[in-house]
């Protein structure tokens, strides 16, 4: 069994409950279900979660280059320069990363306010990009913008493989046979 689940904003992924905090339990109610790689509190967007460890294995491990996609919105306006950074892979504390696909995009028309909202500077831009990754490191995103020098402020993975959060609300599980 895959669910597909859109995990909202301060949601832990894990199902052990944590005082004062919202975890994957209260959303998913089906027993003997992983997550397939996770999603930091302060991340949002698609967890797919399974029953099948062979195809949670598939999912995270790295060998199997599984795409994951990300529209992030970032501080600034990233110039080309800071584009082919992230396309040719930015080197981190952990090493250099893989090759990412990224291109500036407009903000998704799905996209709904965050709860708490994104810090707001008067006088500094946001802009959106999407970026597809196959690797899996701990903020890996948030990281790479960094390193090129335009911070994240919302990051919501939008797909893993062919899997979409398309037309699943903030919050919302969708089964797949």
């Amino acid at each position: 069994m895959i669910i597909l689940f859109n995990k909202p904003y301060g949601v832990l992924c894990q199902f052990r409950p944590v005082a004062g905090r919202q975890t994957l339990k209260d959303f998913i109610d089906q027993p003997g279900v992983h997550a397939a790689g996770r999603l930091d509190a302060d991340s949002e967007g698609l967890l797919v979660l399974t029953d099948d460890g062979a195809e949670q294995h598939r999912i995270t491990d790295p060998r199997h280059k599984l795409p994951k996609t990300y529209c992030v919105q970032v501080e600034g306006v990233p110039d080309e320069a800071a584009l082919a950074c992230l396309r040719e892979g930015v080197r981190l504390n952990d090493g250099m990363t893989q090759p990412a696909e990224a291109e500036l995009t407009e903000e998704p028309v799905w996209l709904r306010p965050r709860n708490p909202p994104v810090r707001f500077r008067k006088n500094i831009p946001t802009t959106w990009i999407t970026l597809t990754i196959r690797e899996g490191r701990n903020r890996q995103v948030r990281r790479m913008t960094a390193a090129v020098g335009f911070p994240t402020l919302r990051l919501i993975r939008c797909a893993i493989g062919s899997w979409t959060i398309e037309g699943l609300a903030s919050g919302k599980l969708k089964e797949l046979s």
